[in-house]
């Protein structure tokens, strides 16, 4: 598998990027940044350390967009320390960013490869639609997507409604999700806040000494602390390799099929995601249904969390 990956690490973007480093069936074929997290130039950086850690010395990380499409630059250093990484960033990588924006990256490389790309959005989603303005085939000179995002049957993890990625740029996510992607997967917080690493996995981890795991076991450390301090116990929950393990091995979750839209102008629910559950028979009731001619994505509805952190913790030594 040859993926285009889109990302703001962040401490559980860089976790996955070294999953994905790791395994020898998955090629990844460029990276491109996004506000998120943090800003989207330090987003670049941070994904040129974790790739030259990785052993990834080739792979060009673009910078993206710096803002979402229609609100202020929000971001989250409150959770993944002042660098992004934890305290973890240490010198200014050695390679510089590509002199091309992350959303003409994706389109370069879909044109040029048409077919073969699968892409990875693990931050907000400005770059992946700005890319399908700029090219509005996109959705068919990609392979597959896989959107890390939303909250379909749970609460949100920054408002009460909205999941981070969507709240950052609702407006961006809406139209991505109305672009008609034929072969989309959407990877929420349904099944992302099961995927908790608990005190005794972590100690596993830092208990091994190769250098991958000693920074990924620092970059636990800081952003446990944080879950700790909400949950009252040393756990955290580790969402963006939930969904490249499952990029990898789908049949570690299970899924259904959803049409998506993203609430815009509520006040209080603002980037909340909005899918219709009811089974509408009747033509005359159609307009009331949600999302109505939009292409359905597959959303993971439940995933086995044990395979999953096992999967994790083998790349990550």
């Amino acid at each position: 598998m040859r993926i285009i990956l889109d990302t703001d690490p962040g401490i559980d973007d860089s976790l996955a990027i070294l999953f994905l480093a790791a395994q020898p069936d998955i090629e990844i074929v460029a990276v491109g940044s996004v506000h998120g997290n943090v800003p989207a130039p330090a987003a670049a950086e941070n994904a040129l350390r974790v790739l030259d850690i990785a052993g990834l010395h080739n792979v060009p990380v673009a910078v993206g967009a710096h803002r979402p499409l229609a609100q202020e630059l929000r971001t989250t250093e409150f959770v993944h320390g002042a660098d992004g990484l934890g305290g973890q960033a240490g010198p200014a990588p050695s390679r510089r960013p590509a002199g091309i924006s992350a959303a003409e990256q994706i389109v370069t490389l879909a044109r040029a490869n048409p077919g073969e790309l699968t892409l990875l959005a693990l931050g907000p989603l400005t770059n992946v639609a700005l890319a399908t303005l700029l090219e509005p085939r996109l959705p068919h000179l990609l392979r597959s997507v896989m959107v890390l995002g939303g909250a379909l049957g749970v609460p949100g993890n920054v408002t009460t409604h909205a999941e981070a990625n969507m709240w950052h740029d609702p407006e961006a996510a809406d139209l991505v999700f109305d672009s008609g992607f034929p072969d989309m997967t959407l990877v929420s917080l349904d099944v992302t806040e099961k995927a908790r690493a608990d005190e005794a996995w972590m100690a596993a981890l830092a208990e091994i000494s190769t250098p991958r795991a000693q920074f990924a076991s620092a970059l636990l450390k800081h952003y446990s602390d944080f879950y700790s301090r909400m949950f009252g116990f040393r756990t955290c929950t580790i969402h963006d390799p939930l969904a490249a393990v499952l990029l990898q091995d789908p049949t570690l979750a299970e899924y259904k099929e959803v049409v998506v839209t993203v609430e815009l102008r509520g006040t209080h629910t603002r980037g909340q995601l909005i899918t219709d559950w009811r089974n509408i028979v009747d033509d005359s009731d159609i307009e009331s249904k949600a999302g109505q001619g939009r292409t359905p994505v597959r959303a993971a509805t439940s995933v086995n969390t044990e395979a999953f952190l096992t999967r994790l913790f083998e790349a990550l030594k």
